[in-house]
């Protein structure tokens, strides 16, 4: 047993990771942030990193420190059934809901609509989509070494692509930083920090923690101790790679902006760029970059997806499962990016407050003994605050009115909420819960222990 490894292991593990967190779609969200930003960037992108880089670390972290197999353990706490649903909720959100089919409207985006032009319209998408999905259904039902293989090529393509291209707009920037869009002229960095709901990747490092756990186990750590050291080592690896990242690509969206406008999605500010510096090559060489990462992460994400679900209704076969979600996938990602990610908002905006309140939780879990009554009422609190965030989305989604149920309860959160405007309106009330909960297990520690005092004298 030991509880220290080389700084190399710490940077294979933390690579691994940042390999897992970065998808080809999470290349779009800061090129759109910087766009639309402009000179308020650094207050958004720092929002940004907050949701986009520092949560999925502090995932990885609860995992580790919460000793558990895998996320339904650690959502057990609350309740098995909450376990269940909410498991099956994330699994669904990183996979056919949401990311999965992201990565075939992202690969389409950026990899083909450049050169087809609007001429072709839905149909280009259709045909794309439904080859791009036969290959991960193929390579679904046939798990091979191949797909690792392109994988570890893939990473560290993208990574030196990038970091050509970025170095490229810090000494010959494309235009000057414009200034902000209605939506980022005030309250940027809230702006910025809602925005990194959309990487998803806070909600996936806690289905991925697991596997960086394990990882530094087969190393030979095995104390919990060292198991964390190792972790948060990892994690700053990955972190640091992916906070570098996200700054070059906003900078990057914010100085494109003069030169070409504002694009509908990131992927056609990742593309122009890729042109306007390196020609025609460039743009193909990051086309296919690009599709064969967004398919690599199409297979992870379906695979992942089937064999949970496969575990949940073991009568149900793992190739069935792979089959619907591929199918559902195809589906979801010809309604186009833009309707993707506004279909997920709701569902984010929902789903992330109670993901990061259970990380919390994990975190100060030992104050309170690990009692179940804590994370009972700071989840309930939490749920009664974000349903209504997710359905106050869903309504500004689709340009529609509040249903009138909602109005008096918005009005109430609007009121006495701090930051619920912000979208943070459940932060206090679940510390003030947590504090109150935490302080009436310790008062009822000490009573037990008077009363036991008293009955052994």
């Amino acid at each position: 047993m030991q509880d220290k490894l080389p700084f190399s292991k710490y940077s294979i593990i933390g690579i691994m990771l940042f390999a897992l967190f970065f998808g080809a779609g999470n290349l779009i969200f800061p090129a759109t942030l910087g766009q639309h930003a402009g000179t308020n960037i650094w207050w958004a992108v720092g929002g940004f990193l907050i949701t986009g880089v520092g949560l999925p670390f502090l995932g990885v972290l609860a995992m580790g420190i919460s000793g558990s197999r895998n996320l339904q353990e650690l959502a057990g706490r609350i309740h098995p059934i909450y376990a269940v649903i909410f498991t099956s909720l994330l699994y669904l959100t990183i996979g056919p809901f949401f990311a999965a089919p992201r990565t075939g409207a992202v690969a389409y985006d950026i990899g083909i609509a450049p050169f087809v032009g609007e001429s072709v319209g839905q149909a280009g998408l259709l045909i794309f989509t439904l080859i791009f999905f036969g290959v991960t259904l193929w390579l679904s039902l046939n798990p091979a070494k191949i797909v690792d293989r392109i994988g570890k090529i893939l990473s560290p393509g993208i990574v030196l692509l990038l970091g050509v291209l970025l170095i490229m707009v810090v000494i010959k920037p494309m235009g000057a930083i414009e200034a902000p869009q209605e939506t980022y002229a005030s309250g940027a960095f809230i702006k910025g920090f809602t925005e990194g709901y959309n990487t998803m990747d806070a909600i996936a490092a806690l289905v991925f923690g697991i596997i960086v756990i394990n990882s530094i186990r087969a190393l030979g750590v095995t104390s919990t101790k060292g198991v964390l050291s190792a972790t948060i080592k990892s994690g700053a690896v990955a972190t640091a790679l992916l906070a570098v990242i996200y700054v070059g690509i906003a900078y990057l969206g914010a100085t494109s902006t003069e030169a070409f406008g504002l694009f509908e999605s990131g992927g056609l500010v990742l593309n122009a760029a890729s042109s306007y510096y390196f020609g025609t090559f460039g743009s193909v060489i990051l086309a296919v970059i690009i599709i064969l990462a967004c398919l690599t992460t199409s297979i992870g994400l379906v695979t992942a997806c089937a064999e949970y679900f496969h575990t949940l209704l073991p009568k149900v076969s793992y190739k069935m499962f792979v089959v619907f979600f591929t199918a559902f996938c195809f589906v979801v990602a010809n309604f186009g990016l833009s309707n993707i990610i506004m279909y997920s908002v709701p569902v984010l905006m929902f789903v992330y407050p109670l993901a990061i309140v259970l990380m919390l939780l994990t975190f100060v879990s030992p104050l309170f003994n690990h009692q179940r009554i804590v994370y009972v009422s700071a989840t309930i609190v939490t749920f009664l605050i974000s349903t209504i965030d997710g359905v106050k989305a869903f309504c500004k989604s689709f340009d529609m009115a509040y249903f009138e149920w909602m109005t008096p309860i918005i009005k109430a959160y609007e009121n006495y909420l701090p930051l619920y405007d912000e979208g943070l309106g459940w932060l206090l009330p679940v510390l003030i819960v947590i504090i109150i909960a935490t302080v009436y297990v310790q008062i009822k520690k000490v009573m037990s222990v008077t009363q036991g005092k008293k009955s052994v004298s």
